[in-house]
């Protein structure tokens, strides 16, 4: 498309957006007739085009900028144009160090996420961060209530404590109609002194048990509001000394088994909502790749030896231990080929308002190249509608 158009496409108002995706869902119905017809042929051809587009968008998991849609037009053409499955949320903008984002109290937080949600054809995961504690998108500054963290309550150890911390995240999540938490942290508190988990008191415990009947308690109360849950980071961040928002982190010499068995106890028990991976290199899983791109780690040690079935959903891709050290075509390819099932790019470490349309033309061009198949997109999208037909997610 040439550069004048492609400008007026950006520039247009998130009206035209919301009509063209009304106008959509009516060519569906018009679509059905016309199968019955003499132009039943095209009609199928386009349809099958339409359905594989909408397979990669589901693929994808785009932050942005803007309190609301009039501020937004580009996540609008996203989820208009190329069927993203997922957006994030953030309260700080990270590039342009902005204390405005997305969210500035909970009127308009409540009112974003639903525009958002009925601009989608297809339900909509709207996902957050609110861990507690110092990893919070919602603050009491902004009129959200106050929350505890994971190393305070894995302190306290306390059940009641526990429910009521999640319970609360999880009504308050519900009323702001986002969906999915990126929490609890699964991680062991392996290094207190590690920068991006033990210092930020993002950890229940160095004690698995503790780990895992916390982490329990906290996703029973999520479902019961209708929450999903997100574990992370598979296979364990704990025991790092580098932060993987910044470099490449090796944990090869400080990592042990014993940071599998939040994920082993608590997949054994039934645990079927996502998991999110770690960019984490551990030369004893795999000697090539940090766990986000590593077949043998998600495919081989996840699914293969721990037995899960569920969403696996990247940590930040634009994170520098990936970013800083792959392309983009080919970080996209080996997280594809490694097992994941949800590219998050959070558009908060680098901001690039294309990222999704970039995303879409690499994972087709993969296609084209036979690199990776429609097979292997169709086992993501059944995993990813799966999840959300199992959260029936409202789109009012």
């Amino acid at each position: 498309m040439p550069k004048k158009l492609l400008q007026e496409r950006e520039n247009r108002p998130p009206e035209h957006f919301m009509k063209r995706c009304r106008m959509k869902k009516q060519s569906r119905v018009l679509a059905a007739l016309l199968l019955l017809t003499l132009l039943s042929l095209p009609a199928q051809a386009t349809k099958k085009t339409d359905s594989l587009a909408v397979k990669i968008g589901q693929m994808l998991m785009i932050g942005f900028r803007g309190v609301s849609l009039a501020d937004a037009p580009q996540i609008a053409a996203d989820i208009c144009e190329r069927d993203i499955g997922g957006v994030v949320l953030f309260d700080y903008d990270v590039p342009s160090h902005s204390p405005s984002r997305n969210i500035s109290n909970p009127e308009q937080l409540a009112r974003l996420t639903q525009e958002l949600q009925k601009m989608s054809k297809i339900p909509l995961l709207i996902a957050i961060d609110q861990e507690g504690g110092k990893v919070n998108r919602l603050k009491p500054a902004r009129g959200f209530p106050p929350s505890m963290s994971a190393q305070h309550l894995g302190e306290l150890n306390n059940p009641d404590s526990t429910r009521t911390a999640a319970l609360q995240c999880a009504r308050t999540l519900k009323a702001m109609h986002i969906n999915l938490n990126l929490a609890p942290v699964a991680d062991l508190n392996v290094n207190p002194d590690n920068p991006v988990i033990g210092k930020l008191g993002r950890s229940f415990s160095a004690d698995p048990v503790v780990v895992i009947s916390n982490i329990a308690l906290t996703c029973s109360a999520y479902r019961e509001e209708g929450i999903i849950a997100t574990l992370k980071h598979f296979p364990g961040h704990g025991s790092s000394t580098t932060d993987t928002h910044r470099d490449f982190t090796d944990i090869t010499g400080s990592w042990t088994e014993k940071e599998l068995e939040p994920y082993l106890a608590l997949i054994a028990a039934g645990y079927h909502d996502p998991v999110m991976t770690a960019h984490v290199f551990n030369g004893k899983l795999d000697p090539l790749y940090p766990a986000t791109l590593s077949k043998s780690i998600l495919d081989g040690m996840l699914r293969g030896k721990l037995g899960f079935t569920g969403v696996i959903i990247s940590d930040d891709m634009q994170m520098k231990a990936i970013a800083d050290h792959y392309g983009l075509e080919t970080a996209i390819q080996l997280a594809i080929e490694a097992g994941v099932d949800i590219l998050l790019f959070g558009n908060n470490t680098a901001y690039d308002p294309e990222i999704a349309s970039k995303a879409t033309t690499i994972i087709r061009s993969l296609l084209q190249k036979k690199i990776i198949t429609e097979k292997r997109i169709d086992r993501s999208y059944h995993r990813i509608m799966e999840l959300k037909k199992r959260y029936q997610i409202d789109q009012t």
